[in-house]
Protein backbone atom coordinates (compact mmCIF):
# COMPACT_ATOMS: atom_id res chain seq x y z
CA UNK A 1 0.00 0.00 0.00
CA UNK A 2 2.73 2.12 0.86
CA UNK A 3 4.16 1.99 -2.76
CA UNK A 4 0.52 2.92 -4.32
CA UNK A 5 0.67 5.96 -2.14
CA UNK A 6 4.58 7.03 -3.12
CA UNK A 7 3.47 6.67 -6.81
CA UNK A 8 0.19 7.90 -6.72
CA UNK A 9 0.98 12.05 -6.91
CA UNK A 10 3.62 11.23 -9.84
CA UNK A 11 0.62 9.61 -11.51
CA UNK A 12 -1.95 12.60 -10.72
CA UNK A 13 0.67 15.08 -12.33
CA UNK A 14 1.46 12.94 -15.29
CA UNK A 15 -1.85 12.71 -16.10
CA UNK A 16 -2.99 16.22 -15.28
CA UNK A 17 0.05 17.38 -17.69
CA UNK A 18 -1.22 14.83 -20.15
CA UNK A 19 -4.48 16.74 -20.20
CA UNK A 20 -3.62 19.88 -20.56
CA UNK A 21 -1.21 18.94 -23.09
CA UNK A 22 -4.48 18.27 -25.34
CA UNK A 23 -6.90 20.80 -23.66
CA UNK A 24 -5.14 23.96 -23.97
CA UNK A 25 -3.94 23.64 -27.80
CA UNK A 26 -7.35 22.34 -28.54
CA UNK A 27 -9.34 24.97 -27.09
CA UNK A 28 -7.05 27.69 -28.61
CA UNK A 29 -8.06 25.88 -31.91
CA UNK A 30 -11.80 26.44 -31.42
CA UNK A 31 -11.17 29.45 -30.01
CA UNK A 32 -9.14 30.73 -33.11
CA UNK A 33 -11.12 29.34 -36.35
CA UNK A 34 -14.94 30.54 -35.61
CA UNK A 35 -16.04 26.96 -33.59
CA UNK A 36 -16.97 28.98 -31.24
CA UNK A 37 -19.81 31.18 -33.22
CA UNK A 38 -21.30 27.72 -35.06
CA UNK A 39 -21.64 26.35 -31.54
CA UNK A 40 -23.39 29.40 -30.45
CA UNK A 41 -25.69 29.53 -33.35
CA UNK A 42 -26.46 25.95 -33.41
CA UNK A 43 -27.30 26.09 -29.55
CA UNK A 44 -30.12 29.02 -30.53
CA UNK A 45 -31.58 27.04 -33.16
CA UNK A 46 -31.99 24.62 -30.95
CA UNK A 47 -35.33 24.53 -29.63
CA UNK A 48 -36.19 25.81 -26.09
CA UNK A 49 -37.77 22.52 -24.57
CA UNK A 50 -36.29 21.63 -21.34
CA UNK A 51 -33.13 22.15 -21.54
CA UNK A 52 -31.24 19.94 -19.22
CA UNK A 53 -34.03 18.06 -17.96
CA UNK A 54 -34.58 15.28 -15.45
CA UNK A 55 -31.36 13.20 -16.93
CA UNK A 56 -29.54 16.34 -16.18
CA UNK A 57 -30.49 17.41 -12.61
CA UNK A 58 -29.90 13.75 -11.79
CA UNK A 59 -26.58 14.03 -13.13
CA UNK A 60 -25.04 17.30 -11.58
CA UNK A 61 -27.03 15.87 -8.41
CA UNK A 62 -24.60 12.57 -8.37
CA UNK A 63 -21.71 14.47 -9.33
CA UNK A 64 -22.05 16.84 -6.46
CA UNK A 65 -22.34 13.73 -4.29
CA UNK A 66 -19.71 12.23 -5.39
CA UNK A 67 -17.22 14.84 -5.01
CA UNK A 68 -19.14 15.27 -0.76
CA UNK A 69 -18.29 11.98 -0.35
CA UNK A 70 -14.93 12.27 -1.74
CA UNK A 71 -13.94 14.89 0.43
CA UNK A 72 -15.86 13.70 3.82
CA UNK A 73 -14.05 9.84 3.67
CA UNK A 74 -10.25 11.68 3.04
CA UNK A 75 -11.04 14.09 5.57
CA UNK A 76 -11.99 11.43 7.83
CA UNK A 77 -8.92 9.23 6.96
CA UNK A 78 -6.89 12.09 7.88
CA UNK A 79 -8.16 12.58 11.45
CA UNK A 80 -7.22 8.93 12.20
CA UNK A 81 -3.42 9.39 11.75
Amino acid sequence: MADVMKWWPRLTAALTGAVLTLVIPAHAWAAGNGVGEIAVEAARRRSRGMGFGVFGLLCCVGVIAIVVLAIVLISRNRKRR
